[in-house]
């Protein structure tokens, strides 16, 4: 039987509703404060999800879901070990969406198909060149056309694009955003803004055109907030491995802002 998740409903947002009066009445008054301020969060992480799934997966029903993870977040935080309240919420938040999902298996055996194909592909490659595999070489590859290999990793999880000003790290301990990797620092004029902002410009139009699988680990990393572990389930691959991506992605960007400032 065809779970109510995958169908359109107009219940979503009455049983989001219940769980929360409901689950209100087995909190302390402080715990019931720290739901209702998180709430709005639920529908950010239950949106970024969205984004990758099939029309027919309704929103306010992943909703309802991602509430129990946020109530369960609430129930389990301990201040003395997590660091703050929202980042340890929203990995509650998008486990419980993404367990719900794999329960129902809501990807479609033909999309599941073209996943695993492209996923053999992507290590096959990646053993033969000692590298990732451009999307020249993995169409060439799997004897399709550029064009159709497009639309199958559209199909597969479409692509999603990192915003500027979101924080990144490295193994080296680095960190700050993308925004900071290209600021200069021996910067002090206002007229040089014109620049800065054409530079950001330009670095986004370059991890637009990274390949495809270190422009998704970015993606995935940055703007979905996965884990590596969670990201190398998604393509089959080691943590180690998608750690050797990221790092080679983010040494990629820097080179080439430097190359930029040169020039």
């Amino acid at each position: 039987m065809k779970s109510n998740l995958l169908t359109p409903t107009s219940s979503g947002r009455s049983s989001t509703r219940n769980t929360v009066e409901a689950s209100s009445q087995e909190l302390n008054p402080d715990e019931v404060v720290l739901l209702e301020r998180h709430l709005p969060l639920v529908r950010a992480v239950v949106n970024r999800i969205k984004l990758r799934l099939p029309a027919h997966v309704e929103a306010d029903d992943l909703h309802s879901v991602g509430v129990t993870g946020l109530i369960a977040a609430v129930r389990r935080f301990d201040s003395a070990q997590d660091n703050t309240f929202g980042a340890y919420a929203t990995l509650r938040i998008r486990g419980a969406v993404l367990d719900e999902l794999r329960r129902l298996d809501w990807c479609p055996r033909r999309a599941r198909a073209k996943s695993r194909q492209i996923r053999d592909a992507v290590g096959e490659l990646e053993q033969r060149f000692g590298r990732v595999a451009t999307d020249a070489e993995l169409s060439k590859h799997l004897g399709l056309e550029p064009q159709e290999l497009a639309r199958w990793q559209a199909e597969v999880r479409p692509i999603t694009i990192v915003p500027i000003d979101q924080p990144v790290g490295d193994a080296e301990g680095t960190s700050g955003s993308l925004h900071e990797l290209i600021a200069d620092d021996n910067c002090e004029h206002v007229g040089d803004s014109m620049e800065q902002q054409e530079l950001k410009a330009m670095l986004v139009e370059r991890i637009s055109e990274m390949p495809e699988t270190p422009k998704k680990v970015l993606a995935m990393y940055y703007f979905e907030n996965m884990r590596l572990a969670e990201i190398a389930e998604v393509f089959g691959l080691t943590e180690s491995r998608i750690c050797q991506i990221h790092g080679q992605a983010l040494q990629s960007l820097r080179k080439w802002i430097l190359r930029a400032r040169e020039s």
